[in-house]
């Protein structure tokens, strides 16, 4: 330490030797027992000699005066360091030591207060030693929902096709192209706030209208090709959210090809104003005008003194029904049910409002319920090319027990449910609803009733098929807004509403 300090101080001799006088050198003599200054002294010890003298000290001077402040600094900081504590016989460093309290890992022999004046360092750290950076909370993402089939659900293998991505139960991981109602409707399917194929359809094209008004066609391309491209990212989203029913496929393939006959010449806002203004007048036409002339073919088979019954909930039924009752027809109706929606309920109260006598069953008490009946009245989701129904799970069993009872069975649809595909049985083509709605209960619970997580139960598998296929044989007559007809007459009404 010696060496070192006897180095430093000799360049701040130099500086006072050079261009002083015998005084100023006795002055030096005595400075030199004492530390070395810092960089505003020595500045301002020069200045003032300087200043004494009346003289600007010229540039050999100023080169002297910035070396004497480097060399101080450097003296400076190597006393700093000679003058942390140097624990060697323990092997560790401060850093060490330093990482060790914090991990509150250190033995209380090394743990010692810090010394006053004491510089810290931080020195790098290894990659396995530094902590993981922490987000924010609006930065932090939601977990996405995670398959039933890893959480100990096991699958049916005759039915593993059915199988696919659990569906979308919030809007993490959702594509920024897709439009706020498009989120905020998935949602509202895949929870059942929007049940049943001519509500999904209806709400469907109602969003793709606010989707093209807020669509802006990008530059270098045109609106008929690229709006169609941003259409299917929407429908993409919402086929995560929940399947594409038979309705919603008809109307999205009648779209995509109303697009396609636009002119690219076209400008944008007259281009969008004429989708908008046919998405309109689609659904009036196939929808609600349809429904209007199915009620008013179906209702005048509805007899005075006729029980109707009917399953689960269906609109066209409803304004059937109420259709006859507003004209004066005295009848009954049995609405029969079945879980998990239970949306038999809903109709019951709608049609009790109206001020009908209504009895609501239980699909478990159809076998007696069903002999009081003398005609049944079913809701379609789809009419297959065969003539088959594919409609709500439980509707073939209570149009074959009303075959068995020669009750005759009419189903209600419109055109727009109509499809060209053949279905011999509901295993090929089905929809698998996420198996928590059945409301299991765990096995052997604190309470009686207490639901649970019953799946993992790795001998419980739960099913949960949303429709099921009636057998043309089972049906008796098909309305539609073309008319009256049999089953078998469906591939005709398919291509005249598809030509239309």
């Amino acid at each position: 330490m010696v060496s070192i300090l006897a180095t430093d101080q000799a360049a701040p001799e130099e500086v006072e030797n050079n261009g002083q006088n015998k005084e100023s050198g006795a002055s030096e003599a005595q400075n030199k027992s004492k530390p070395p200054a810092t960089r505003n002294g020595k500045k301002d010890t020069l200045e003032k000699s300087a200043a004494q003298k009346n003289e600007k000290p010229s540039g050999a001077e100023l080169k002297k005066m910035a070396k004497a402040e480097k060399a101080a600094k450097r003296a400076q900081s190597k006393q700093e360091q000679q003058a942390q504590p140097n624990d060697t016989s323990k092997g560790n460093k401060p850093e060490t030591n330093k990482r060790l309290a914090e991990k509150g890992s250190m033995p209380p022999s090394l743990q010692q207060p810090p010394l006053k004046g004491q510089h810290k360092r931080t020195g790098s750290t290894s990659a396995t030693s530094q902590k993981p950076l922490q987000l924010r909370p609006g930065q932090q993402h939601a977990p996405a929902p995670e398959p039933e089939s890893k959480k100990g659900v096991q699958k049916l293998t005759f039915l593993s096709h059915l199988y696919g991505t659990p569906r979308r139960t919030s809007i993490a991981g959702a594509g920024k192209d897709v439009h706020p109602s498009v989120l905020a409707l998935g949602l509202q399917m895949s929870n059942y706030i929007i049940c049943g194929s001519n509500a999904r359809c209806v709400s469907t094209l109602l969003v793709f209208k606010r989707v093209i008004d807020a669509y802006t066609t990008p530059p270098g391309t045109s609106l008929p090709r690229h709006l169609t491209l941003h259409l299917s990212t929407q429908i993409d989203y919402l086929v995560s959210c929940r399947p594409l029913s038979i309705s919603m496929g008809n109307a999205i393939r009648w779209l995509k090809m109303a697009i396609s006959t636009i002119d690219p010449g076209t400008p944008e806002h007259q281009a969008k104003a004429r989708l908008c203004s046919a998405i309109d007048n689609f659904i009036r036409e196939r929808v609600t005008v349809a429904g209007q002339a199915i009620a008013s073919s179906a209702f005048p088979r509805i007899r005075d003194g006729d029980i109707i019954l009917t399953f689960a909930k269906s609109s066209i039924v409803e304004r059937t029904l109420a259709e006859a009752y507003r004209q004066g027809k005295k009848f009954q109706v049995i609405v029969v049910d079945s879980g998990p929606l239970f949306e038999g309920r809903n109709l019951a109260v709608a049609l009790a409002n109206l001020g009908m006598q209504v009895q609501y069953a239980s699909i478990h008490t159809l076998s007696h319920i069903v002999q009081d009946a003398t005609k049944v009245f079913l809701g379609a989701h789809a009419m297959m090319s065969n003539g088959r129904l594919y409609s709500r799970i439980g509707t073939s069993l209570v149009a074959m027990m009303a075959k068995d009872l020669n009750i005759p069975v009419i189903v209600l649809c419109e055109s727009i449910k109509f499809t060209d595909k053949v279905a011999l049985d509901s295993i090929a083509a089905n929809e698998i609803a996420p198996s928590h709605e059945l409301g299991f209960f765990r096995t052997g619970a604190d309470k009686p009733g207490e639901e649970g997580d019953w799946r993992s139960a790795s001998n419980l598998v739960g099913l949960n098929l949303m429709y099921d296929l009636t057998p043309a044989e089972y049906i008796h007559m098909v309305i539609t807004e073309y008319g009256n007809l049999p089953p078998s007459s469906v591939p005709v009404v398919q291509r005249l509403s598809t030509n239309t």
